[in-house]
């Protein structure tokens, strides 16, 4: 048996092929475009395993990916290919709106090919499985309940626009054509292999390289945080087992501001790795001037996750971020490699004001 993963060099597609060969021994083949974020020695541990065949690829490209799914013949496609970073998506829409709505269009249409041409078996147990965000659902006031599956989407940046528009392709590819998807939408997720321009992996880099650690605006921005193995846990427990055409959202009950989830790694940083002046990585804060359109609050609702298939995150904030924090300051080579000098450029037009 072997399963299609697309994106599997990122972080969270990483992360899912690094635990999905941990615990089963069905083949994953692993197709990743490998930009910026895609990162092949995330997978370095698989060297010479063969259940694990990666393909650098584009899933806008319907040859190769129609030519995957026949010699292969997978169970199951996981897509978690996708622009996902928000300042980017500001900065250059176009990518975007390639990858995540014209490249899951295509990946769509190969699947659909493929998944029409499967016997009656092979097709009533096939599954096409869509990795979202909660970003398509807008942004929340302080006081009002969480996201739950049955929110509007009211999407606010060209990422979020551009994910919700890949959900709705996707829902349709299912009401048209019968074919059998599952969605799921996350909140953010923290841990091992973040690519380093997004909120905890950047700032554990700039605190250990005595560098500035921004904050957008006054930093009470609100997010739910989901550690990313806990998402991995949540996707094959959606994919084992959830309803064809139904959209789960996956969080971590874990809303904190930014501004706190910066003090925190800062004060993890303090105790693992004290500065030898003996000062706080605090010290290190600047406030920058807020990006365009920036969301006040996401927060998840993952009580149908939890009632209908029994997934429930296993790490609290505080232990999971426990984690991040001793694995980049063990994986410092990592960082090191990632950290080039594209990436260098890249920040320092970001938060250069």
């Amino acid at each position: 048996m072997t399963i299609l993963v697309t994106g599997g060099a990122g972080f969270i597609g990483s992360n899912f092929v690094l635990d999905w060969l941990a615990g089963s021994g069905e083949w994953v083949v692993n197709v990743d475009k490998l930009t910026y974020a895609g990162n092949l020695q995330n997978l370095s541990s698989l060297a010479g395993d063969e259940r694990h065949v990666f393909v650098r690829g584009d899933i806008a490209d319907s040859d190769l990916i129609a030519r995957l799914l026949a010699e292969h013949q997978p169970r199951a496609v996981v897509n978690f290919a996708a622009e996902s970073h928000v300042d980017r998506s500001i900065h250059g829409p176009e990518d975007f709106i390639q990858t995540n709505i014209v490249g899951t269009f295509r990946l769509l249409e190969a699947v659909r090919a493929y998944w029409s041409g499967l016997a009656n078996h092979g097709r009533e147990a096939f599954r096409f499985l869509h990795v979202s965000t909660d970003e398509v659902y807008g942004s929340l006031a302080a006081d009002a309940p969480a996201f739950t599956e049955s929110n509007r989407y009211k999407p606010n940046s060209p990422y979020s626009a551009s994910k919700a528009a890949s959900d709705h392709l996707v829902r349709a590819y299912h009401h048209t054509y019968g074919l059998p998807v599952l969605t799921t939408n996350c909140s953010n997720n923290y841990g091992p292999f973040h690519f380093p321009e997004k909120l905890i992996p950047l700032v554990i880099h700039n605190a250990l390289a005595g560098k500035a650690l921004p904050i957008y605006g006054d930093g009470q921005q609100i997010r739910d945080w989901l550690y990313v193995k806990d998402h991995c846990s949540a996707i094959r427990r959606v994919l084992e087992a959830g309803a064809v055409g139904a959209t789960y959202n996956v969080g971590g009950w874990n809303e904190q501001a930014n501004l706190d989830v910066v003090r925190l790694v800062c004060e993890l940083l303090d105790e693992l790795n004290p500065r030898h002046e003996g000062t706080s990585y605090a010290s290190q804060i600047v406030y920058v001037a807020d990006r365009p359109g920036h969301d006040h609050r996401y927060a998840i609702d993952a009580g149908k996750i939890e009632r209908e298939l029994g997934w429930r995150p296993q790490e609290t904030f505080a232990s999971g971020i426990r984690k991040t924090v001793q694995w980049y300051l063990g994986n410092q080579e990592w960082v090191a490699n990632v950290t080039s000098g594209a990436y260098r450029d890249w920040i320092v037009q970001q938060y250069a004001s």
